[in-house]
């Protein structure tokens, strides 16, 4: 029995329907080889010249890509089949000219990296990201575009295109819209299901498990979109009623997450069996974009530009805020218990508090740094480790300060509240917004310029950092350090070789590596004339020291041999834990504001595939979820039925 393609609907304007197409075939008679081949026609065309380009960027990306490396054997024909000029004038274009209206273009596309911006093309499926995958052309951008794959006995095709009456054939309205719908066609297990206004939620998912895996996943994607739709009151209004989570969870990926319109690629190594919940923290991240960054979009990302990098200072709230909301919801879903939830918090502040970039670049100024660091690459040395922090983290600190701070500064005002009037301001009429907006709103929905200004200036566009530690008191969450009082020389990747340690990243300013004068490639021969030979042996050492503690470092640079004294601090790594974790007792007052925040907006829908631990009474997903009460780890040995 042939199985039917998952597609999506999508309404298209008359307009748009009156051009003729753009048609694209794509087919993958090498994929044993990571070869697919492609060919395009074009008609009705009016430029002399007709300017064929691979892109160079993709949506949810901000670097440059150059995807025209892996394009060869380019071939264009008219409409009877004779070759036309090509030019290059540049690595990413093609110039074809003699045309008669009719431009026939094809080439041979490899593609063997499966995540959420390349292609990747095998025996097992085809995933496509359609900017690493094909050509397009300058002044054809605004036509529809029809699109038939090959599908392999046995594959179905996953993707937020229109269906048409032929098979393994779909439409775009435009090229936009076709460039942000990643298609995979392969051997998936699908599951669907009904959401508001007669929606539906699909997951396509390709993994090597079983189908009760697949059901106990579902379940739990299925309560994390139902909490996420209940803090903006409302799903998005998707193009075709439906949404569609494409799923790769295969040894042979790449882990990533990224979002799309109607869709979104989530790609992992980690099997559900053993860790599905890690699974859905991406699933958790990506779902939230729906409203956050593709409906509510930033202004300077608005129309996105396929053919250069794209800067934006939005990124601390578009991707930082949706990483807080992220672990939130898991929480909120009961998927997680609460040492769960106060690892991420502390994982996170750890990425911000300890980091010196922040007295370098504001938030807003990290996130115009993206197109260096998102999957940027340089041949050259950086200093990201003293002028860099993430805007994932750095915004997602942002919106945890924000949070507790409206709940115990205003009355009944929580950062969901802020959400929903963005929602309705920029993402129900899809205007884009700037971070001036976002100032905007904030005072409106605190009734205080005042604060909305001073919270801005401070934490947005200044180098301050909120008080964490009294903010996260007020929920009965302890922020303190994780080490105690433990000697630390720095952070620095480090390589063991024939007792010598070479330090193999930048040392971190203000560090007592970086005060000692060492960086980079340097090596550290000993201390205190101990020789240093492997990891172990260094923290045998350091168990040996106290935090202010001076000692002699022996170390080469440049050939240079040196000798210099170094003062050990204390192990700044911190920690977030619930207070009853420490021994304490939560107050009413504390009681009441952790459920408050963290309790589900939803509803529970019933017993979704979650296992208790006879031991702390908590619950987790899965068997291989650890309970970290007490500081011991527990592995729950109950199986997925």
């Amino acid at each position: 029995m042939k199985l039917m393609p998952l597609c999506i609907v999508l309404l298209f304007p008359v307009l748009v329907l009156a051009q003729s197409p753009v048609f694209y075939q794509i087919s993958f008679d090498n994929k044993e080889h990571h070869e697919a081949r492609v060919a395009i026609e074009f008609t009705g065309v009016s430029e002399q010249v007709l300017q064929v380009r691979m892109s160079r960027s993709s949506p949810g990306r901000y670097a440059l890509h150059e995807f025209a490396k892996n394009v060869y054997d380019v071939k264009a024909v008219d409409s009877r089949d004779r070759n036309l000029a090509i030019e290059r004038p540049n690595p990413h274009q093609w110039n074809i000219s003699g045309h008669d209206g009719t431009v026939k273009v094809s080439y041979t596309i490899f593609g063997d990296r499966c995540d959420g911006t390349y292609l990747a093309i095998d025996n097992t499926h085809a995933h496509l990201n359609m900017p690493a995958t094909f050509m397009w052309a300058r002044g054809q951008t605004e036509r529809p575009i029809e699109i038939t794959f090959a599908q392999p006995e046995g594959w179905q095709i996953a993707t937020q295109l229109e269906p048409t009456p032929k098979a393994a054939t779909f439409r775009a309205p435009n090229l936009q819209y076709f460039l942000d719908s990643p298609t995979e066609i392969g051997p998936f297990q699908l599951r669907q299901w009904q959401i508001a206004d007669n929606q539906t939620v699909r997951l396509a998912l390709h993994h090597d498990g079983a189908k009760s895996e697949t059901d106990a996943y579902a379940d739990l994607v299925k309560q994390v979109v139902k909490e996420e739709i209940a803090i903006f009151g409302q799903a998005p209004a998707f193009d075709s009623a439906t949404y569609t989570f494409i799923c790769d969870y295969l040894p042979h990926v790449s882990g990533d997450g990224m979002e799309h319109r109607n869709s979104t690629i989530c790609t992992s190594t980690r099997s559900l069996k053993e860790h599905a919940v890690r699974n859905l923290g991406t699933i958790s991240h990506e779902f939230f974009h729906a409203w956050n960054v593709e409906r509510i979009r930033p202004r300077t990302l608005e129309p996105f530009d396929f053919e250069k990098a794209n800067m934006s200072g939005e990124l601390w709230f578009a991707e930082g805020f949706t990483t807080y909301y992220g672990w939130l919801v898991m929480k909120r879903a009961q998927i997680i218990s609460i040492d769960k939830f106060a690892e991420s918090l502390g994982r996170n502040l750890n990425a911000v508090l300890n980091r010196p970039g922040r007295e370098v670049f504001s938030p807003v100024e990290m996130s115009m740094r993206a197109p260096f660091v998102d999957a940027g690459v340089s041949n050259d040395p950086v200093n990201t480790t003293n002028i860099y922090i993430s805007y994932y983290p750095f915004g997602a600190a942002i919106g945890l300060a924000l949070d507790l701070t409206l709940r115990q500064r205003f009355q009944n005002i929580s950062l969901d509240d802020f959400m929903r009037s963005v929602w309705q301001k920029h993402g129900v009429n899809e205007a884009p917004y700037s971070n001036a907006d976002l100032r905007a709103i904030l005072a409106e929905v605190s009734d205080s310029a005042t604060f909305a200004d001073d919270f801005f200036d401070r934490f947005v566009f200044g180098h301050e950092l909120a008080e964490y530690e009294s903010l996260l008191n007020a929920a009965g969450f302890l922020l303190r350090p994780a080490k105690g009082d433990s000697a630390w020389l720095g952070s620095a990747r480090m390589k063991f070789n024939e007792n010598k340690v070479t330090l193999q990243s930048s040392t971190m300013v203000g560090s007592p590596l970086y005060e000692a004068g060492l960086d980079r490639q340097d090596v550290i021969l000993d201390l205190d004339g101990e020789a240093i030979s492997n990891e172990d042996e260094l923290k045998r050492y350091l168990r040996g020291k106290k935090p202010e503690q001076e000692v002699q470092i022996k170390f080469e640079t440049n050939g240079i041999e040196k000798t210099a004294r170094m003062t050990l601090q204390q192990n700044p790594q911190l920690e977030v834990l619930p207070v009853e974790q420490a021994g304490s007792q939560l107050t009413a007052a504390q009681t009441a504001f952790r459920e408050n925040w963290l309790n589900s907006r939803a509803g529970i829908d019933g017993e979704h595939p979650r296992r208790h631990c006879p031991k702390c009474k908590r619950s987790y997903a899965f068997q291989f979820e650890y309970c970290k009460f007490d500081g011991k780890k527990l592995e729950l040995t109950a199986k997925v039925e």
